[in-house]
């Protein structure tokens, strides 16, 4: 059951930048009314399986308004992103935090990586560069939106970092619950700021977007990590960046250079590696590893 979810989770989470492409509204909109539908039915999850958020986040709730602005930040850069670059490459760059986060460990820890772990980062500094390169080639834009969604896989790590602290105390769902819950007024606020357009024509892109990708996503996706090894975490990731490809190819007539597919590849198999090289596993956070 586990491994299927785990396979659930990263199809899943791969059709959320379609859902961002096809949504009448702003990306920062788009990224409200995800997290704005998805919540309710979050919390309400949360209750019915016996556990009581509010209750037990008492004297978190400062922490969890920092991870909540932080997952809003995450969350618009990546949409931003979407719309300016290919569906392969903001699933790649979203990915990210998976790599930052354990460097972070490293930094704390005051140890080096090991073998395989510098190897990782090596590989994921060169498959960024190609990637980045063809989409300069291509248009100022696409190289624009690849940066955009690199920021959303940094955003993403902090994230990580400051729900370490509240999964001490917290069980994942409500952990998860209540940081998106956090985010709902930030995204809203800048969705207004920005001047996009928030209330939609069209609600299927938003409801798939709150269905498939955060509760079918994200829920898959954490009761996987509390079954399998970071290494068939971290195997299963090549799903997304695949089902990306392919629904940008299908949909959007994304056609992958060769050195797009081997920046891809390089950048895939640095997921895997810079999560099976290590001694130590970094605790997790509420969150997937992306799509915010």
């Amino acid at each position: 059951m586990a491994l299927a979810a785990l396979v659930i989770a990263n199809v899943a989470l791969a059709f959320g930048p379609l859902f961002v492409r096809v949504a009448d509204v702003g990306p920062v909109a788009a990224g409200f009314w995800r997290i704005a539908l998805a919540t309710p039915m979050l919390l309400g999850a949360s209750m019915l399986v016996g556990d009581r958020p509010f209750t037990a986040s008492r004297g978190l709730w400062g922490v969890l308004a920092v991870a909540g602005l932080a997952f809003a930040a995450d969350l618009a850069s990546w949409h931003v992103g979407i719309g300016r670059t290919t569906l392969a490459n903001s699933t790649l760059f979203g990915n990210c935090a998976v790599l930052i986060f354990p460097i972070y460990g490293f930094v704390a820890a005051r140890m080096w990586p090991s073998r395989m772990q510098a190897l990782a980062l090596v590989l994921a500094a060169v498959g960024a560069a190609l990637l980045m390169g063809r989409s300069a080639s291509l248009s100022s834009r696409n190289l624009t939106g690849d940066l955009f969604c690199l920021l959303a896989g940094v955003l993403y790590a902090i994230y990580f970092i400051i729900m370490a602290r509240v999964r001490e105390r917290l069980a994942p769902m409500p952990a998860l619950a209540l940081s998106s819950l956090a985010s709902i007024p930030p995204l809203l606020v800048l969705a207004l700021a920005l001047g996009e357009q928030v209330w939609p024509g069209n609600w299927w892109p938003l409801l798939a977007m709150a269905v498939v990708s955060q509760l079918i996503g994200q829920g898959c996706m954490i009761y996987a990590l509390g079954h399998l090894t970071p290494l068939v975490v971290g195997i299963a990731l090549l799903i997304q960046p695949a089902v990306a490809a392919a629904l940008g190819w299908v949909v959007f007539d994304e056609r992958l250079a060769a050195a797009d597919a081997v920046g891809a590849l390089f950048v895939a198999l640095a997921l895997v590696l810079v999560r099976s090289g290590g001694k130590e596993r970094v605790a997790p956070a509420a969150g997937e590893p992306k799509s915010a």
